[in-house]
């Protein structure tokens, strides 16, 4: 059977395509592109906005538009929480979040016998972590290794728990496993992924943490780098910067979200942190590592958010000198807290994203210009208008002039910046 799939959303769903992908293979399907004829298509939802919900909609229509007789299935954060919504779109398999190889099951019996069928629960009652192999398919580069699954800090404008459900974790033997496996494959780097990674552990037996995990799977990795996913500010504390920095292989990139810099609107938002403590790892981070990138995501215009508040909040990214952020006008979720608030105009939402774009295109430019003189180890993954172009570990693009260098590690002298990204040239051949 031939088989597209089509990912929308975070990382943790670009994970479970790929290890969908891996299955598939091994079960002797075929995989084509989505734009290709196909036996069957898959749609992973995302549902994190309204937005996201259209745009999975419109995935799922199109499918029928490029084969009307292909089997054309569904799973993800939409369809597991807009069950009846999901329902009216002529689908021939609907599933959540849960049990991708069920999910599988399902769709090779939905080829076979064309009769609708249904794989959904309430995530909200799970309690064991689907252990699913680790890797990506285009190439030995990158891999992603998921390491937890849900979220129970209930965001006032975030649905994600209720799609995903309570943390569990991966344990941690098993992914000293993946980790190795990943690394005889020829993998050189891999980014731990989760729903929400600083929570790992709390439903593993005995007092295991985040730091726990990267201290094995960086004994394990040898060689390859291990690059963190999106962290809650809480996580950076003396004793995680203590050990952390003793890991050879991890990347000084750490993306700490951050969503507001005003105290009264994290409170309305639900975060467990104030401004204060976002500050104080900020400063952790700088003070054990040497220039580490910290990177964030921001919301503007979010309800009742005053010009007073999101000038505090201008202000203060100002001062954590961010190396990237990335900026979302707020987008009204249904079904949260938030949605019931009193809300901005889309006009007032998008005047405060261009400007908080200003100060963090200011903060990148210079970022990017104290990067320049260093030499930097870059993982080279494509070609790109006769460069080759990869990633130092802090997460900045590099890029050099053409050579035959995918998939290495090598030793970069940073030359310039354009604003955008850096370049430099091989010192080593």
């Amino acid at each position: 059977m031939r088989v597209a799939i089509y990912t929308l959303g975070c990382k943790v769903n670009q994970y479970e395509t790929q290890a969908m992908e891996q299955e598939l293979l091994r079960r002797g399907h075929e995989l084509v592109d989505f734009e290709s004829a196909a036996d069957a298509y898959i749609v992973n939802t995302c549902s994190v906005t309204a937005v996201s919900d259209k745009k999975s909609r419109q995935m799922i229509r199109r499918c029928r538009k490029l084969n009307p007789d292909a089997v054309v299935a569904a799973c993800g954060c939409y369809v597991q929480t807009h069950a009846q919504e999901a329902a009216g779109l002529e689908l021939d398999l609907i599933a959540g979040t849960g049990d991708r190889m069920a999910f599988l099951d399902l769709l090779e019996q939905a080829a076979e016998e064309r009769q609708p069928l249904t794989l959904l629960d309430d995530a909200l009652r799970r309690r064991t972590f689907e252990v699913l192999p680790a890797g990506g398919m285009t190439s030995r580069t990158r891999a992603m290794l998921k390491v937890e699954d849900g979220c129970t800090n209930f965001c006032t404008y975030c649905i994600i728990p209720f799609a995903r459900g309570p943390v569990r974790s991966l344990p941690l033997e098993t992914a000293v496993e993946q980790t190795r496996e990943l690394q005889q494959q020829g993998y050189r780097e891999i980014v731990i992924t989760g729903i929400e990674i600083s929570s790992y552990g709390r439903d593993l037996p005995g007092e295991i943490g985040l730091i726990d995990l990267l201290e094995a799977v960086s004994e394990a990795a040898g060689e390859m780098r291990i690059r963190l996913g999106s962290l809650e500010p809480r996580t950076i504390t003396e004793d995680f910067c203590r050990r952390a920095v003793k890991l050879p292989n991890l990347c000084p990139h750490f993306h700490l979200s951050l969503q507001s810099g005003c105290d009264e609107t994290l409170r309305r938002m639900n975060r467990r942190y104030d401004t204060a403590r976002y500050a104080r790892s900020v400063e952790l981070l700088n003070c054990y590592f040497e220039r580490p990138a910290v990177t964030t995501d921001l919301i503007t215009g979010f309800p009742e958010e005053t010009e007073e508040e999101f000038r505090k909040t201008l202000e203060f990214i100002g001062t954590c000198r961010f190396a990237a952020m990335h900026i979302f006008p707020y987008s009204v979720r249904p079904g949260t807290k938030a949605a019931a608030m009193q809300q901005n105009t889309a006009a007032v939402k998008e005047e405060r994203a261009h400007r908080a774009a200003a100060v963090a295109e200011e903060m990148h430019r210079a970022y990017l210009t104290g990067c320049v003189g260093e030499i930097y180890p870059v993982l080279f993954e494509q070609e790109k208008e006769g460069r080759s172009v990869g990633h130092a570990p802090n997460y900045m693009e590099v890029e050099v002039p053409a050579g035959d260098y995918h998939n290495q590690v090598l030793q970069v002298r940073i030359t310039g910046t354009d604003g955008e990204k850096l370049t430099g040239e091989v010192v080593e051949p």
